[in-house]
């Protein structure tokens, strides 16, 4: 065969076809150096996370997936001193909806769950007020208290709602309701203003799990002591967030217990003297500052407030005219009265302004000199010429009315402030009030605003303060406690209901108020005489005699009748014609036995009328308390004392022998164990996971 000859377009085919070979060769050059560079840079980036950065990943691992479950403490008991129970807690099952982790809408889901569960009208304005109040943490409780019935059903089922939980809670209850409410007080849910107070502390750990808080009284002061800190469970969970298993728990620490210095049997006794009085009762050991008894009525049932309470019951309380949520013991001001003079005849003693046998005209009224305004005496005859003792014993105004006024505002205010007056006593309660003990600053102060004229101090300013009215403001705290202080001679000790604050975790016990925190530096025969004529005051003569008739122990007091409204001058005062509310107030203080004080009393009845009228119910508390708490009987002892030899009858206390075991302090009891029932829902969980 011949060949075949090339020709000029042959010539030129064999250069492009060389050329797109080495095009195609680049371009597989430039894609294998590309695939390559992506591998370095995967094996690269494979050495950095799997070696390099392998300890960090597997902890963040670990982390996702695992979490710590809180377990709420449970908050210590409060026992009166022979350990009955007067706050305490109580196991139950609490249905509740956690919002962000629903299925369906809320109603759809209430609605559906009302087949396993009974929900009152009660049950759903509590619901609902709990839903506006919620602060986008924590579960919204739907039911408090599931019946047992009602959690053994629906443990079952809980699989099919998803974002519903049944949780085991302990509950708060006060067993003794209006005897404790105002010194116990009472807990509530934690609202937004308190959880930001404790973000703002840096206390969010101690409250992980915790829906309350001490809202008031003892629960609110020894909050830290009573809460307990949390515990928790680490659980394992899947990669959609449902428990797998519970890895480890560690357990709450239990609150605290307090232990009051109050026999419970005291403060029922005196609820009861009360009876349906407006007004207060406070007893205090003069010896060590423990409260004895604690009442003010009316009063409130604070179980109501535990989970909020109803806006109707709110409004029913809130707007009554007798003010039942007002503490009176602590915050409520008065003017005490002719209570307030054996205070102003120590002041007098110890400024100078008049002897201990002085005697002084004590006529049926009295002018400061120089003018014509007429101050009268309760007795419209007058005492006739009285020394300081006699004035105590016979509640002469007229008296006092001349000696506050030779004295002057300026060594009044300097020798009655150490009795407490006008200042807070320390008790362990929240938001107590100061009171006023009026001096010439105090005066400028409160009425900057209406000019010098009523700011500058007068003389008959000085004339009413010195009978305890005019500006004088207590509390009858603050006057249990100043005759507190006089019957222990000047020793003082701030009041307090806790006497103990019980550790179970540590076996701990922290003993509360055993020492004094100052004395007062006054005569000690000052002390003794103005004790002297308090004495006389339930003696014959004295303005509360009737209540010294057949006194088996020595007793010293002293009646106070306080004007709530001014009468004019001339006017007769006629209780009859004032509404009840503009009636005078009645006073009581005493203390006993008068050489021995163990027990001091300030008794208020508001609008009660004459002072005398609330000292029998200060001989029923003091005869209760020495004659059958403390079992003492009174004998007559006599001796002979001084250069004379002189015999003095003393009246000595004997403790009788005991008729029965004294009641001892019971440590509240362990949180109990899961239930059946709470088994049965801990298993309907682990199937819905």
């Amino acid at each position: 065969m011949a060949k075949r000859k090339s020709s000029k377009n042959d010539n030129q085919a064999l250069p492009t076809e060389r050329y797109h070979r080495q095009r195609f060769g680049l371009r597989v050059g430039v894609m294998s150096s590309f695939v390559l560079l992506l591998c370095a840079i995967l094996m690269a980036r494979f050495y950095w996370l799997q070696i390099k950065k392998y300890d960090e990943f597997i902890q963040q691992a670990n982390a996702n997936s695992t979490t710590l479950l809180p377990i709420a403490p449970v908050r210590g008991d409060i026992v009166d001193t022979n350990g009955m129970v007067l706050a305490r807690n109580y196991p139950a099952f609490s249905l509740e909806i956690v919002p962000d982790q629903l299925d369906r809408p809320l109603d759809e889901m209430v609605a559906a769950l009302q087949e396993y569960v009974t929900l009152r009208p009660s049950d759903m304005r509590q619901f609902n007020k709990f839903k506006r109040e919620y602060r986008g943490l924590g579960n919204i409780p739907l039911k408090m208290q599931l019946t047992q019935d009602e959690a053994q059903k629906l443990a079952g089922e809980l699989f099919r709602f998803k974002g519903v939980e049944i949780n085991a809670r302990t509950f708060r209850e006060y067993p003794h309701g209006e005897l404790t409410a105002h010194f116990i007080g009472y807990i509530g849910r934690i609202n937004q203003k308190e959880q930001d107070n404790i973000n703002e502390n840096n206390l969010s750990e101690h409250y992980r799990g915790a829906t309350h808080i001490g809202k008031s009284g003892l629960e609110f002061t020894y909050e830290n002591e009573l809460r307990g800190e949390p515990g928790y469970r680490e659980a394992e969970k899947f990669a959609q967030g449902n428990i797998s298993r519970i890895l480890r728990v560690e357990p709450p620490k239990s609150g605290k217990t307090l232990r009051l210095a109050m026999d419970f049997r005291v403060q029922k006794k005196a609820d009861e003297i009360l009876g349906n009085n407006r007004g207060a009762i406070i007893a205090l050991n003069p010896k060590n500052g423990a409260v004895l008894a604690y009442v003010s009525k009316p009063s409130f049932n604070p179980n109501l407030f535990i989970n909020g309470i109803d806006s109707e019951t709110w409004k029913t309380l809130n707007e009554d005219w007798q003010r039942p949520l007002i503490n009176r013991v602590t915050q409520a001001l008065y003017p005490p009265g002719s209570t307030f003079k054996p205070f102003m005849a120590m002041a007098l003693l110890e400024s100078g302004t008049l002897k201990e046998n002085t005697l002084v005209p004590a006529p049926g009224a009295w002018s400061i000199p120089g003018t014509s305004h007429v101050f009268r005496d309760s007795v419209k005859s007058g005492h006739g010429r009285v020394n300081l003792s006699t004035a105590i014993q016979v509640s002469s105004d007229t008296f006092f009315y001349q000696m506050g006024y030779k004295m002057g505002p300026d060594k009044f205010a300097q020798y009655m402030a150490p009795f407490g007056f006008g200042q807070k006593t320390g008790i362990d309660l929240p938001n107590e009030y100061m009171g006023v003990l009026p001096s010439r600053e105090w005066k400028a102060r409160r009425f900057e605003k209406q000019g010098k004229a009523a700011q500058k101090w007068q003389g008959g300013d000085m004339v009413s303060v010195s009978i305890g009215q005019g500006f004088n403001s207590y509390t009858p705290l603050q006057m249990a406690f100043a005759t507190a202080i006089l019957a222990n001679d000047g020793v003082v000790y701030p009041p307090h209901l806790v006497s103990e604050i019980i550790d179970h975790e540590t076996g701990v016990v922290t003993q509360i108020g055993t020492q004094p925190t100052r004395k007062i530096d006054y005569t000690q025969e000052h002390f003794d005489y103005v004790k002297g004529g308090m004495r006389k005051v339930l003696q014959a003569g004295g303005t509360a005699w009737r209540v010294g008739v057949d006194l088996p122990y020595p007793m010293s007091g002293k009646t106070g009748t306080a004007q709530v409204v001014q009468i004019k001058q001339g006017a007769k005062y006629n209780a009859a014609a004032l509404e009840e509310r503009y009636r005078d107030h009645s006073w009581f203080i005493a203390f006993a036995p008068s050489d021995d004080p163990q027990i001091a009393v300030a008794v208020l009845q508001e609008n009660g009328g004459w002072g005398a009228a609330s000292a029998p119910l200060a001989r029923q508390l003091i005869d209760y308390y020495l004659l059958e708490i403390k079992n003492l009987e009174f004998k007559k002892v006599e001796s002979k004392k001084g250069k004379g030899k002189k015999v003095e009858t003393k009246i000595v206390a004997v403790e009788k022998p005991a008729t029965e075991e004294k009641p001892i302090f019971r440590q509240p009891e362990t949180p109990p164990k899961p239930t059946a029932i709470q088994t049965a829902f801990e298993k309907a969980k682990g199937e819905e996971k």
